[in-house]
């Protein structure tokens, strides 16, 4: 029976305001380096205005349509909302991270992730101003 093991990695991840930012390839680089062929990756964002989602990556589109979706779904609206003390957009992205997900879980094969042909990983920075965010890595497998 082989060991298991393990490995963690904090990965910054810069935004340029409100929208999707793959982050697919640097998840694949530091997977790269590991000595683990098999086993489950978790990813999982350190913030409460930003999440994690899998989505198509072929189609540009999608992305737009997303935001324009939840631009619809939570808008900045001050008569909607009583926290108001971050600014106009931090409520909505408090309930845009809340209807979308902090933490994913891929399996892995072969030292590669088992995603679909036409997924890839997204960070979704849910605010207006840019920022650094943080996602943590946790691989276990042998």
């Amino acid at each position: 029976m082989a060991e298991l093991r393990q490995a963690l990695h904090r990965l910054s991840v810069s935004t340029q305001g409100r929208g999707l930012v793959e982050i697919t390839e640097p998840v694949k680089d530091w997977l790269s380096h590991l000595d683990i062929e098999d086993g489950l990756l978790t990813l999982y964002c350190r913030h409460t205005s930003a999440s994690l989602l899998i989505q198509e990556n072929a189609d540009p589109d999608v992305c737009r349509d997303l935001e324009a979706f939840f631009e619809r779904t939570a808008p900045e609206d001050r008569d909607l909302y009583v926290h108001q003390a971050e600014g106009p957009d931090d409520m909505p992205a408090h309930i845009r991270a809340a209807l979308t997900q902090t933490q994913l879980s891929i399996p892995m094969q072969a030292s590669k992730l088992l995603l679909g042909t036409w997924q890839g990983i997204y960070l979704f920075e849910h605010r207006r101003a840019p920022h650094r965010r943080e996602v943590v890595l946790h691989l276990i497998g042998e």
